[in-house]
């Protein structure tokens, strides 16, 4: 029985080994959550949409689905929401997990549409994310983070005195994450910033400027602190 469990979830994740210490009462709680999942899931035929092993927490919702693409196995913990109001879309790759009470929402006003969020393959994102695509968001294959994780890329413009500063209009210029990215609890990147691939954020860190690949990131706002070895 647990051997054809770990089959099962080896198709999302080929790596994948029970603990030996696992105890059978908890393996078939975990298992009965995630067939629930699997069947929330397919509710999204409603949409027209192929369901690919989705996975969908309790209370998820969805606003303009025909805009929203994911590829295989894609699992959304309890009241998450995500709205694809935007130009180009959300695109999730295979074996994302987004975890519970996050928010991946392109576009808050129906006035000035946002570009796109693009979510690569194997990525992780913990609970309580909120995850903006005003300027376009694009996080690499097999980042993971932890939960708070902020992205926003978007600016208010703030330059006249006698201008309300929500009258004044945004800047957008995106926010790209490279791949094999490990990002810490509570981490906020700001409109602008490119992170190269295999880097490193510790928690609590406010990322208002660029850093090439391999780089340990941390502080408020942050800095190097240094490469990888």
């Amino acid at each position: 029985m647990k051997k054809l469990l770990q089959k099962l979830i080896q198709l999302r994740n080929p790596d994948f080994k029970f603990d030996d210490r696992l105890d059978s009462a908890a393996l078939i709680q975990f298992f009965w959550i995630q067939g629930i999942a699997i069947i929330r899931g397919l509710r999204v035929v409603f949409y027209f949409k192929k369901t690919k092993g989705l996975m969908l927490g309790k209370d998820v919702t969805f606003f303009n689905p025909s805009k929203i693409h994911w590829g295989r196995f894609l699992r959304l913990g309890n009241y998450v929401a995500i709205s694809a109001l935007g130009k180009n879309g959300i695109w999730f790759g295979d074996n994302v997990s987004i975890g519970a009470f996050s928010r991946i929402i392109i576009s808050t006003s129906l006035n000035n549409l946002g570009d796109r969020i693009v979510i690569g393959n194997n990525v992780g994102i913990g609970e309580f994310a909120y995850l903006g695509g005003a300027g376009g968001l694009e996080i690499g294959d097999d980042c993971i983070a932890g939960q708070y994780l902020s992205c926003h890329p978007e600016n208010h413009i703030c330059d006249q005195k006698d201008i309300l500063i929500r009258h004044q209009g945004v800047t957008r210029k995106g926010i790209k994450i490279g791949k094999n990215c490990w990002i810490g609890s509570k981490v906020t990147i700001l409109d602008g910033v490119e992170i190269g691939d295999g880097c490193v954020i510790a928690a609590g860190s406010v990322v208002t400027t660029s850093f090439p690949k391999d780089c340990i990131i941390g502080g408020v706002p942050s800095k190097l602190l240094k490469a990888r070895p």
